[in-house]
């Protein structure tokens, strides 16, 4: 994780303490809080963009506690906005998007996310004042008031970078699909979010190959079923090796899941070497 992200999380704990919304609370302890994120774009799907945003928003909800689900990428339709957004917040406790609420024709977005709720969208006078306190005089144009058209009943999202607001309507978060503005929305509502308990993890080196260490692994995830196992096979210089990465949210079962790793490492090492 870079330092400018590990700050952003800092940031959030410490706006949700400030709040009496402590993400270590007792009241969040061994809930499990979950997130869909729906990318919207045409040049999504094309490949002409590059995603980058789902990478980032995974550890930043990873680092609240809130586990990221599912991601669904769809292009601007708006039946298939409609349905993946009715689909995706009966599903889980949170839905975030990206993509698809700037000046354009093909910004849809918000028009969809309307629809979705069955509720009228028109200029909102919150997010016109924003625009026209932003833009020079004679510059809020047809299209930039576009950017201000917000469904019915909405909160408006802070947008520090170019102050175009996002909007968030029942569970669902709506953002801009540039990396650094949908960051700057998620530093805003993140101290609004409900956390749940995180996922610890622990990291275990196996200088073997994958393919020696996998029946041990099997069983092992059967034993601890309270634990999830993962292993991630490298080469360097024709040399191949192995990380194992156990997780789970009781740091009992993961010290005790992972020491059952360890050893099984040790044995395999050893019965290689014999």
């Amino acid at each position: 994780m870079d330092g400018s992200l590990r700050g952003t999380h800092e940031r959030v704990a410490a706006d949700q303490h400030e709040s009496g919304t402590d993400i270590m609370s007792g009241e969040s302890k061994d809930k499990i809080v979950t997130a869909a994120f729906l990318v919207i774009g045409d040049e999504i799907l094309s490949g002409r963009t590059k995603d980058k945003n789902i990478g980032y928003l995974a550890d930043f909800l990873t680092a609240l506690g809130i586990d990221l689900s599912e991601v669904r990428i769809v292009p601007d339709e708006e039946d298939r906005i409609v349905e993946a957004v009715n689909a995706l917040r009966a599903r889980y406790t949170y839905v975030f998007t990206s993509g698809g609420i700037g000046p354009t024709h093909d910004d849809i977005t918000a028009d969809s996310i309307a629809a979705a709720f069955g509720v009228p969208i028109d200029h909102d006078p919150r997010a016109v004042k924003i625009l026209t306190d932003f833009y020079p005089q004679g510059q809020v144009t047809e299209a930039r008031l576009r950017m201000a058209r917000i469904p019915q009943g909405a909160d408006l999202i802070e947008n520090a970078v170019s102050r175009a607001p996002g909007f968030r309507i029942g569970n669902v978060h709506v953002m801009a699909g540039v990396p650094s503005v949908m960051q700057s929305m998620l530093d805003a509502i993140g101290p609004t979010l409900e956390t749940g308990t995180r996922i610890l993890s622990r990291a275990i080196d196996a200088d073997l190959p994958e393919s020696r260490i996998a029946g041990p692994l099997r069983e092992i995830q059967e034993a601890y079923p309270g634990t999830m196992i993962g292993s991630y096979p490298r080469s360097i210089d024709g040399r191949f090796s192995t990380q194992i990465v156990v997780r789970s949210r009781d740091e009992d079962l993961l010290d005790t899941a992972a020491e059952a790793v360890s050893a099984a490492v040790a044995a395999a090492v050893a019965a290689r070497s014999a």
